[in-house]
């Protein structure tokens, strides 16, 4: 059978190496363009075209597919490379580019994704961060027929995850990168012996995981100590929780509900108590916050015992002020 891969990020570079693994014919990978990344922004190529590279496999990195749209020359000859291709199939994952119609029905078994969520909840560019951020108890990985809409194609595979409660996005990411690899690789399988079942998505528990932007990552210590340690482990490694201390930042990276009472009168976001095991901070609805692993600006993360000895902080004193 021979794919076309589409992805960018490491979570689909492992779908490919899973793919090549087991010895299906990718002739053509396509992928975002290289971006400026790193202290000195210099073009940096994706995980997915970098693996491609590695294997000698052609590589396309259209700005956009749409043939009516503002760079018609890249799909234009996107679409010269994918018919030239004469793939069977096409693998997406985490591609970052919108597919049109064209796209979906050239390959003769249109489109496969592979979507990191239980669908049809967390539809959409964040589906592990909005997992974690809600308190799912488990997640996993669907691989769905691709159609016009937004994640709303037919499930043809599913594979559910517990989601522990100390994972964060990135280890939640690196297993689920894994099971999608796994599970691309039994769909692909199941379609060359006509051996796959499509279903559609349930009408009920349609959510949406909204990209995750950069405000977000503000801590809001009116919120309880529970919500605020889920969109701590959230938002590891992006963008990080943070909060402030006059002019500096401090950014959280790992945080335990502390059992000990909060102080009458406390503030929320006020510094309640500091010892070997953190720093424990008074949050909404009478709760409090340890925080265990933090970082300042332009530094490493650090143990809170660590961070003590280099940044100043005292009970009494109110982050976020």
């Amino acid at each position: 059978m021979r794919v076309i891969f589409a992805g960018t990020p490491e979570f689909a570079r492992v779908a490919l190496e899973r793919l090549l693994a087991a010895g299906f014919a990718v002739p053509l990978v396509l992928t975002q363009p290289d971006r400026p990344a790193g202290r000195g922004m210099k073009l940096q190529a994706s995980p997915v075209k970098q693996c491609a590279i590695a294997h000698g496999i052609t590589v396309a990195q259209p700005r956009s597919l749409r043939l009516d749209g503002k760079y018609p020359d890249d799909a234009a000859a996107a679409r010269a490379a994918m018919a030239a291709a004469d793939a069977d199939v096409m693998v997406v994952a985490a591609y970052g580019l919108i597919l049109p119609q064209w796209v979906l029905d050239l390959p003769r078994l249109g489109c496969l994704n592979i979507h990191a969520s239980l669908l049809p909840r967390w539809r959409g560019a964040a589906p592990i961060h909005r997992a974690i951020e809600a308190g799912d108890a488990e997640t996993g990985v669907t691989i769905m027929q691709m159609d016009a809409g937004l994640d709303t194609g037919n499930m043809l595979l599913m594979e559910r995850l517990a989601i522990g409660a100390t994972d964060t996005t990135a280890s939640l990411h690196d297993r689920l990168a894994d099971l999608g690899g796994r599970l691309i690789v039994e769909a692909l399988h199941r379609a060359a012996d006509d051996a796959l079942t499509a279903t559609p998505q349930p009408a009920e528990g349609v959510t949406y995981a909204h990209k995750i932007d950069k405000a977000e990552s503000v801590i809001d210590w009116s919120q309880s100590a529970e919500v605020i340690a889920r969109r701590v482990r959230a938002f590891d490694p992006f963008p990080g929780a943070a909060t402030h201390l006059g002019p500096d930042t401090i950014k959280v990276w790992n945080c335990e509900i502390d059992s000990c009472s909060r102080l009458r009168g406390a503030r929320c976001g006020q510094i309640l108590h500091i010892n070997h095991a953190g720093i424990s901070v008074a949050c909404g609805a009478d709760s409090v916050l340890r925080l265990t692993l933090l970082q300042r600006a332009g530094g490493k993360r650090l143990a809170a015992a660590d961070f003590l000895r280099g940044f100043a902080l005292a009970p009494g004193m109110v982050l976020g002020a």
